[in-house]
């Protein structure tokens, strides 16, 4: 069931809704187990025949919980780590049957030579972001930084219909406190005030943003994938096209994912905060995806050293960390190969730190206006030639869109726009520029599409920036903006988000045009991870 179906926005979620403060009188447990048999329905929706896996995973997963406690307050830490590593171990081979079995087997046979088969295998959904969350808690568990819970707010805290299956990754201590406490009276309305209006904005980024511009996109990667020779102007067409799709779909999903869970008094941390506006990689991945960031850093950054034993094992660490969180994202080589070469671009940026603080000609440069614009248009345009490795079916197809977009098979421009290029013709003769049969239509359409969401993505503030007098995730929106500026330039818009008959009347043409362009089944991107 899809956040962006008719099923979804017209039965199931207000049919929860209205349920769950219907019975609100009854108490915060009793909204709790209405919750968890919610979210397991939701989840069947898809496929019923893995709510057990869910289930079975929920009950290993606090059992192992409570047995690590058990063994910390009876000073029993050989054990606690022997049932910590265990446990660990079986939810990593949950994920390595469902998501990686072929992966293995394909590349066995490739590098042995053998022709060894496995039948079909269904992912089952969402299954990396329920895996990682359990796993963080146990190591928090393992920490002290958290006691094991009961199995009502445990369920709760796994199953939670609106970021069950792709995100954000929550950290129990998060949302423990939140389910004890009541939920509903005075506050009810604001809270479906600020959780509607961010679920009709992500609504409006997916189904007419993310999914106006992915014809466009898909078009080039396809040309890529049946080996078509993609020109320079279609392959930059074709990248941005993708990473506008990719940046409106997830912003998308991640505002109603918080939206959703505001409808119930709940709030989720903050999952995207403008990520095309970061002046350098590291800026970029405390923007983008930012509890899988969180989680990568806390729980195998941090575990493999961090940069407590020197320079050249921190960047080991930084590479180790990406490849992995690269292939976190699916069983093919272009994810690992993403991963990597954001490692890569860490370790460069973090060397380009180290250098610029023993001068002060390159630190001054680097605090500056023109450094922040440089180093803008440099982490942009690294993303983008990531997005193309992370988007393509294979690595032949990516190596065509990254050969197209460095000019290897030439540019070209539609016939049906010669007569916008006459003024200029010796110059493009002297490019080599070349002229093919078609209109254009579509080739302007792309770039037109391209600058408009860039526009918004460069300039406009977030929904949670909107709507950040209403405290709409559980850090200060301001004091984040604060920590991760973005490069000088105007907003297209000032308005902040307030209860009101002109605000009501937006949110509910927003509500009509994103419901309206719901015309297909169109999944979220992230939920194939």
């Amino acid at each position: 069931m899809l956040f962006n179906s008719y099923k979804f926005i017209l039965l199931f979620f207000p049919i929860s809704v209205v349920a769950y403060y219907a019975i609100g009188g009854l108490g915060s447990r009793v909204q709790n187990a209405a919750l968890v048999a919610a979210s397991l329905a939701f989840y069947a929706s898809w496929d019923v025949r893995f709510v057990p896996l869910l289930l079975g995973s929920i009950i290993v997963n606090f059992a192992a919980g409570r047995a690590i406690s058990a063994c910390a307050a009876r000073h029993r830490k050989a054990a606690a780590r022997v049932i910590l590593a265990g446990a660990i171990a079986a939810n990593l081979l949950s994920i390595a049957i469902f998501k990686y079995a072929h992966f293995f087997v394909d590349n066995f046979n490739f590098a042995t030579g053998d022709d060894y088969a496995l039948g079909a295998i269904i992912l089952p959904l969402g299954i990396s972001f329920f895996t990682f969350e359990q796993i963080g808690f146990l190591v928090d568990v393992h920490r002290g930084e958290i006691l094991a819970p009961d199995l009502l707010d445990y369920s709760l805290f796994v199953t939670f219909f609106p970021r069950l299956v792709a995100g954000p990754i929550l950290r129990f201590h998060e949302i423990r406190p939140q389910l004890s406490a009541a939920r509903g009276g005075p506050s009810t309305a604001e809270d479906l005030a600020v959780g509607l209006t961010i679920f009709i904005i992500g609504l409006v980024k997916k189904t007419i943003l993310a999914d106006g511009i992915a014809p466009y996109a898909t078009a080039a990667f396809a040309g890529a994938a049946r080996g078509r020779p993609i020109d320079l102007f279609l392959a930059w067409g074709g990248a941005a096209a993708y990473a506008c799709q990719l940046y409106f779909d997830f912003s998308g999903y991640s505002d109603m994912a918080i939206g959703a869970a505001r409808c119930f008094g709940i709030r989720f941390p903050m999952n995207f905060f403008s990520p095309y506006k970061a002046t350098s990689i590291i800026e970029f991945w405390r923007r983008w995806h930012m509890t899988l960031s969180r989680f990568l850093r806390d729980y195998l950054y941090i575990g493999l050293g961090g940069n407590r034993r020197g320079s050249a094992r921190r960047y080991a660490n930084l590479l180790i960390t990406m490849l992995l969180g690269g292939l976190w994202h699916g069983a093919n080589w272009t994810f690992v190969l993403w991963g990597g070469l954001h490692g890569v671009y860490l370790m460069i940026n973090h060397g380009w730190i180290a250098v610029s603080t023993r001068s002060s000609l390159l630190s001054t440069f680097r605090r500056s206006r023109a450094g922040a614009a440089f180093g803008f248009v440099v982490t942009f345009i690294a993303v983008l030639a990531g997005w193309v490795l992370f988007r393509a079916p294979n690595m032949a197809a990516a190596g065509d869109m990254l050969g197209g977009m460095i000019g290897r098979h030439g540019a070209v421009i539609p016939a049906g726009l010669a007569f916008a290029l006459e003024p200029f013709g010796g110059l493009v003769a002297a490019l080599g520029i070349r002229y093919a049969q078609s209109s254009g239509t579509e080739l302007v359409e792309t770039y037109l599409w391209v600058a408009a969401l860039l526009g918004i993505a460069f300039f406009a503030p977030t929904t949670q920036e909107l709507l950040a007098g209403y405290h709409p995730v559980l850090e200060a929106v301001d004091g984040l903006g604060a920590a991760v500026p973005s490069p000088a330039g105007p907003r297209l818009l000032r308005w902040h988000w307030a209860p009101s008959a002109g605000s009501a009347m937006t949110v509910g043409a927003l509500a009509f045009f994103g419901i309206i362009a719901i015309t297909r089944v169109s999944e979220f991107l992230y939920w194939q991870f």
